[in-house]
């Protein structure tokens, strides 16, 4: 028997994408800072209802049941909509700039 896990699927899925949405040429512009990159998860994530499970072989299944083309549509729509709020309400120190 494998060891027990607690893992949040969804918060796989949505970091995974954040992370691949911010490296993009769409983003370009918006910060890439750790907070700011966290920030878009969270918000992301209270949007969107969770998906806990408690072993490797459920974890792969619901994977596999939230990878469709239409929850991915739901999930990029919310990380769109948390990039947004994030690039106006940025939470980051603002570093000096120099001359």
């Amino acid at each position: 028997m494998s060891e027990p896990i607690f893992v949040n699927v969804t918060e796989e899925i949505v970091r995974g994408l954040v992370s691949f949405l911010l490296r993009g040429p769409e983003y370009q512009t918006f910060c890439k800072c750790q907070t700011c990159e966290f920030d878009t998860v969270a918000l992301t994530l209270n949007a969107l209802p969770s998906k806990y499970v408690t072993s490797m072989e459920s974890r792969d299944e619901a994977f596999i049941m939230m990878n469709t083309p239409e929850h991915i549509e739901l999930i990029n729509k919310e990380i769109i909509h948390a990039l947004h709020v994030v690039s106006k309400f940025p939470r980051h120190k603002v570093e000096p700039t120099s001359i």
